[in-house]
């Protein structure tokens, strides 16, 4: 590996850290909230997609299923989220958002986009774009390693 190529890859590294404390990923709480990153995390994707179980979030989040387990009934107590049991198969429990998780979704996306506004305003269009693709490129790449390692780790 050249010296180039090392210089890269701190580079890489250090705006990634500076990205996580920026964002505020360093907090006991994030955007806003009285909730940590999992959680905010689980409100947000569960919004997006729908209800989900606990399975399914320890996946999609890349959590263990005790540590899922305990931020569920956090938001399920707080009343953030709803728990019903499938109708088929009365071990699966997916889980919603209730009228108070819609609304802290929707406080979530609203400062969110505050902040990636704010943070892309003095940037050109194309700088914009820019940051779009490399940010979109650097999660496709990190996800492709992840699930490679995955791959590994399981076929030894």
């Amino acid at each position: 590996m050249s010296n180039s190529d090392l210089g890269l890859i701190d580079d890489i590294r250090a705006a990634s850290r500076l990205m996580v404390r920026e964002l505020g990923f360093m907090e006991a709480t994030v955007a806003a909230t009285d909730y940590p990153p999992s959680a905010v995390h689980t409100i947000i994707e569960i919004g997006i997609r729908g209800p989900l179980t606990a399975m399914q979030l320890g996946e999609i989040l890349h959590l263990e299923k005790s540590s899922v387990s305990r931020m569920v009934r956090k938001l399920i107590e707080s009343g953030e989220l709803n728990e019903t049991a499938d109708p088929d198969d009365a071990r699966i429990k997916p889980l919603s958002l209730t009228a108070k998780g819609r609304r802290t979704l929707a406080a979530l996306h609203a400062f969110g986009r505050h902040q990636v506004t704010s943070a892309l305003a003095p940037l050109s269009e194309r700088e914009r774009r820019v940051v779009r693709e490399g940010m979109m490129l650097y999660a496709r790449a990190l996800k492709t390693w992840r699930t490679a390692e995955e791959e590994m780790e399981a076929s030894d």
